[in-house]
């Protein structure tokens, strides 16, 4: 490994820098993405027209990200048939939770149009630029929009598609400098593209990144991976896309946590880690409540801030890893420290909404966030129980996906330790075949919590949780809204009701 601390990283071995940003089979297209509403394949699309090519999407359900790309030229339409696909296109980008049947995507083969997922358009992009993928089970979104809002501080004018809303940095997407500017060892070639690294399907394999970040490594996506062997194994093949270190490929892993020796083993790339061994090339100190994050190198200090907005030993990691890779880029500690220091958080990340009065004078903080892994659930509810300290937790958890509920039920039930009262509405369906619909309930995981001494209920639809949460609700009490699905409306209406 390279000494820590230093930043003498090899020049990347490609030429003189290239003004020339898009892959030449993306240029000048026209294409038509489906599924354009979610956050990777929008901030695609954005990033794509703001080069040069023609696109206009479609997808099922309008939202204010579809409006907003509407708003900046994007023509945008809910009808899904195969005959919406517009004449003109000569390339369609679907999304990964569109169906192989999907009539527009049936209508491309039928037009011979070629047909990308977003992970292959993605790397096709991410090739021609100092591509920076952060993997891991947990974490990216967080961990991306920190590593985002660092390079624009410290004035590396990054290019980036995050999967959630950071409306400190712009959003989810943005297009940055073509080339990397400053002093630094990769500065003068292709400008910097940062991008989550999805594990589910393998999509991350898709990748073609100069520098990656693992986060994390657990059981996740079962109903795609047989087991946690299989997921190793796709991680450790995405490590091994990385070029070699003399054309400045590196990777920063997990000290723990990762199976680091499973999937770093052999690479040609330079490795480092972090973590809160010692052990770690890059270790950390995490004092909470105050959420102040000490990062050491070998023996010494060498950067210091707080994640007041994003508070818990898990996001601590998180800006650790945002410090460790700006600093790759030629960021100065000091920099990196300020800018941290000043990030406001990530919506539907451990995101304080806000507090709502409530009869007798009484006040409740809301909280909404995206946790839909026990890690996360547990991980999440901790920090909040020891930074706010409220007299009461009530968590409502809507479980994603009725095979992960299944496989990870056990995992769930151990996860909610930290709450006192556990609200959960029926499982989101997504992906899932109708008969794993039924081997599921979320009164099996009610069941559970019960019988480990956690107050537990099954609620439906959501209004009748908004009115419960009315009536149970007493001053002091933290109420957080947790899940991947629509579950944020019940945050929303209940604090949009009167006291």
């Amino acid at each position: 490994m390279m000494s820590p601390g230093t930043t003498d990283v090899a020049q990347p071995a490609r030429g003189p820098p290239t003004k020339r940003t898009t892959d030449p089979a993306l240029a000048n297209r026209t294409i038509h993405f489906v599924g354009i509403g979610g956050c990777g394949l929008s901030g695609l699309a954005r990033m794509l027209a703001e080069q040069g090519a023609t696109c206009t999407g479609s997808d099922g359900v309008p939202t204010d990200l579809t409006a907003a790309l509407q708003a900046e030229g994007i023509s945008i339409s809910v009808e899904q048939s195969a005959e919406s696909l517009p004449a003109d296109c000569n390339l369609v980008i679907a999304s990964a939770a569109i169906s192989p049947d999907h009539p527009q995507r049936l209508a491309a083969h039928q037009r011979n149009i070629p047909v990308l997922s977003y992970a292959e358009a993605l790397g096709k992009v991410q090739a021609l630029r100092t591509g920076v993928s952060i993997a891991g089970t947990h974490g990216k979104s967080t961990t991306a929009a920190m590593l985002c809002h660092v390079l624009m501080q410290c004035g590396l004018d990054p290019s980036f598609i995050v999967g959630a809303d950071c409306p400190q940095i712009g959003g989810g997407s943005r297009t940055g400098a073509a080339t990397i500017p400053g002093a630094g060892p990769y500065s003068g070639g292709p400008g910097i593209l940062v991008a989550e690294a999805c594990e589910f399907d393998r999509s991350f394999h898709h990748h073609r990144p100069v520098i990656a970040l693992i986060n994390n490594v657990e059981e996740d996506h079962l109903d795609i991976y047989h087991n946690l062997d299989a997921i190793i194994e796709a991680f450790a093949e995405f490590a091994r896309l990385l070029p070699a270190a003399t054309q400045g490929g590196r990777l920063l892993i997990a000290h723990d946590g990762a199976h680091r020796a499973a999937i770093a083993d052999n690479l040609r790339c330079t490795v480092e880690t972090f973590g809160y061994s010692p052990d770690a090339d890059y270790h950390l100190k995490f004092e909470p409540p105050e959420s102040r994050v000490e990062l050491h190198v070998e023996d010494e200090v060498c950067c210091t801030w707080s994640n007041r907005a994003m508070p818990g030993a898990h996001n601590a990691l998180n800006s650790a890893a945002a410090a460790v890779l700006a600093h790759y880029f030629g960021a100065q500690w000091n920099d990196i420290a300020a800018a941290l220091t000043s990030f406001q958080g990530v919506n539907r990340r451990m995101q304080r909404l806000g507090t709502r009065r409530i009869a007798g004078d009484g006040e409740v903080i809301v909280y909404d966030d995206y946790g839909h892994h026990p890690t996360e659930i547990e991980a999440t509810l901790q920090a909040l129980r020891e930074t706010e300290c409220p007299t009461r937790l009530i968590c409502v958890f809507q479980p994603h996906q009725h095979s992960r509920t299944r496989f990870l039920l056990e995992d769930f039930a151990r996860s909610f330790s930290s709450a006192d009262v556990v609200i959960v509405p029926h499982i989101y369906f997504v992906r899932d075949s109708e008969v794993e619909k039924h081997k599921v309930r979320a009164a099996d995981l009610v069941d559970r919590l019960r019988k480990r001494g956690v107050t537990a209920m099954h609620l439906y639809p959501f209004d009748a949780i908004v009115e419960h949460l009315d009536v149970m609700c007493r001053d002091g009490d933290l109420v957080v809204i947790m899940g991947a699905g629509p579950v944020w409306q019940v945050a929303r209406d209940f604090l949009a009701r009167p006291a």
